[in-house]
């Protein structure tokens, strides 16, 4: 009878390795588990808001090095979320819920965003990522597309709600993020950014199926004329996320 790899009679080498396996897949659960509890904690359970979660297992604190100088310590169990600017619908979890304010700004739905920094997102030079091409003059549109500068911007009504003036670059993708539309409000005009990936660039006309004409003027705005910070870019896409759903009540219904 062959012996080798045996440890005893009925244990074998190939045995002990398949435990050590077992116990080290359990430790690594545990502790992406863990790790995975550093954000997003405490939360409130969709049970009308009475309990609060903490989860489990939490990791201990860890401070976190930014290339800014800046740090930042996660788990923080103290700082809360602002309140949910909605009411469910039934007591019963996962409920829907519905918005109580404005429901393209209350944060809800299609139109929720993460709390990310309120500063502008930096390349790999420490310059902003996102610039309007006013001052890149060394990028501009390919001479085979349509430049969409001075061109007006219906929305999803076919009212219009603005005309480009200017497109945002991501100078690390080398594509274009957001163009700016200069939108009619009482008083004078205002500048807002529209997501490109929400805007169709006809030849004649942007059109812009999320939100309506109308809806331009209130699209949430940014500190600087030449900068966009990280949680600005959140509220902007959320605000349009919203349309998809709130625009219109109609859209609402079980039919789009």
């Amino acid at each position: 009878m062959q012996t080798v790899g045996y440890i005893t009679g009925y244990v074998d080498l190939a045995q002990i390795l398949l435990y050590a396996f077992w116990l080290f897949f359990a430790g690594l659960i545990y502790y992406l588990v863990r790790e995975g509890h550093r954000e997003g904690y405490p939360m409130d359970s969709d049970s009308l808001g009475r309990a609060v979660v903490t989860g489990w297992p939490i990791p201990d604190p860890k401070t976190y090095k930014l290339a800014n100088g800046k740090s930042v310590t996660v788990p923080d169990l103290s700082k809360r979320e602002p309140p949910l600017l909605a009411v469910s619908t039934g007591a019963s979890p996962g409920s829907p819920i519905e918005p109580i304010g404005n429901p393209m700004l209350d944060g809800v739905g299609p139109g929720a965003y993460a709390m990310r920094a309120d500063v502008p997102d930096m390349n790999s030079r420490g310059l902003p990522l996102l610039l309007p091409l006013r001052l890149e003059p060394a990028y501009s549109v390919a001479p085979q597309d349509v430049d969409p500068r001075g061109l007006p911007v219906v929305g999803g009504d076919g009212k219009p709600g603005g005309v480009v003036r200017d497109i945002w670059l991501d100078s690390s993708e080398m594509i274009f993020r957001f163009l700016e539309v200069e939108t009619p409000v009482r008083g004078g005009t205002r500048r807002v950014l529209l997501p490109m990936p929400l805007a169709r660039v006809r030849r004649n006309q942007v059109e812009v199926n999320s939100i309506y004409g109308h809806h331009f003027a209130d699209v949430p705005g940014t500190r600087s004329p030449d900068q966009v910070t990280m949680l600005e870019e959140e509220k902007i896409s959320a605000y349009y996320g919203a349309g998809t759903l709130y625009a219109d009540p109609k859209r609402s219904e079980p039919l789009l």
